[in-house]
């Protein structure tokens, strides 16, 4: 791995070990030359399907931060998410809300490592890939993973996000 010295990517790393990633997520852990800030970017960047990058989307839910794991194929549809988990809306979050919450830039917020854990949910589509990527905290580190891990390490409830 190129190391672009970037302290997220040091988090992402270490609790990525810390939770027993396959080695497949740590040999995988990609920096590439340019940030990957789009599904479609990533996906061209990574010679993979759309589908395969798990957004990290942070909403503002009543104030609170929810992050959806969404595939990159897919749009999340935040009324129908708000109704699923009985919150009475979902926005966008500023970037500044994000940074708060994750500790991350929005364009390279990772499903994991963040200051205090965040209530996350994954789309179930992801599943259909065996490999999956997901940011590594900074907008042009990626890392390979699968719906299962994600699962496991984010502690994401599935749910249908379109």
């Amino acid at each position: 791995m190129t190391d672009p010295a970037h302290r997220n990517v040091d988090l992402v790393l270490s609790h990525l070990r810390a939770g027993g990633a396959a080695p497949r997520a740590l040999d995988g852990m990609l920096v590439l030359p340019d940030a990957v800030t789009t599904a479609a970017a990533a996906a061209a960047a990574l010679g993979v399907e759309v589908g395969q990058i798990a957004n990290s989307l942070v909403f503002d839910a009543d104030g609170a931060p929810l992050l959806v794991l969404t595939s990159g194929a897919h749009r999340v549809d935040t009324a129908k998410v708000a109704t699923t988990i009985g919150v009475d809306g979902l926005k966008r979050a500023t970037p500044e809300f994000v940074r708060t919450h994750t500790g991350q830039v929005i364009g390279g917020v990772s499903p994991i490592a963040h200051p205090t854990p965040v209530p996350t949910y994954i789309d179930p589509w992801l599943r259909t890939y065996d490999e999956v990527w997901a940011a590594a905290g900074h907008p042009a580190a990626v890392f390979s993973t699968t719906f299962d891990e994600l699962v496991a390490m984010t502690g994401a409830v599935e749910t249908d996000v379109e």
